[in-house]
């Protein structure tokens, strides 16, 4: 019994939520947001109020997984979602140029990122910068392919990191008497 899957749904003021055959599309102050479910999986809408029920055991691995989807949906077009990141290390910097992003990381070369449509980025200094947007999915994959670039190491502690994030730092080698 999936007890995600079971709990009710509060639909907030300013939100709708329709359902047509398995496509559930909310909509609310920040934009629209919509997506396919599993054909034995449905869901009931009542005034302020959504549950999601399933047909039978074949997709009881959906069933919560549906219900936590249309949960991020809702928090994503009400308050929205962002992600932010730190460069540590000499010359680790960010720049927004337009519709890209330029990273750099220690490399021999600057690497640059093409802003994924939906999503916003803010840079209140050159060695941070904030990933915005409504979809929770789209934030969280942007954000790592941007640590991807540099992961930060265990010794030193440099690379790009999770505002965050604990990084678990190692002793090194050590003098020989």
């Amino acid at each position: 019994m999936s007890r995600i899957g079971n709990r009710k749904i509060t639909i907030p003021d300013g939100v709708t939520v329709s359902v047509d055959n398995n496509v559930v599309t909310v909509k609310g102050p920040k934009g629209e947001l919509s997506t396919t479910l599993q054909d034995k999986i449905t869901v009931s809408v009542n005034e302020s109020e959504l549950s999601v029920e399933r047909a039978d055991d074949t997709v009881k691995g959906f069933h919560g997984t549906a219900n936590a989807n249309i949960v991020n949906m809702i928090k994503g077009v009400t308050e929205g979602y962002s992600k932010a990141l730190e460069a540590v290390g000499v010359g680790y910097k960010f720049t927004l140029k337009g519709n890209t992003l330029d990273v750099a990381a220690g490399y021999s070369h600057h690497i640059e990122l093409t802003i994924p449509e939906g999503l916003t980025l803010e840079c209140p200094s050159n060695t941070e910068v904030t990933v915005k947007g409504i979809n929770k999915e789209k934030v969280g994959q942007f954000a790592a392919e941007i640590r991807k670039i540099r992961k930060p190491e265990p010794y030193k502690g440099k690379g790009i990191r999770y505002k965050d994030e604990f990084i678990r730092r190692k002793e090194g080698k050590k003098a020989s008497k």
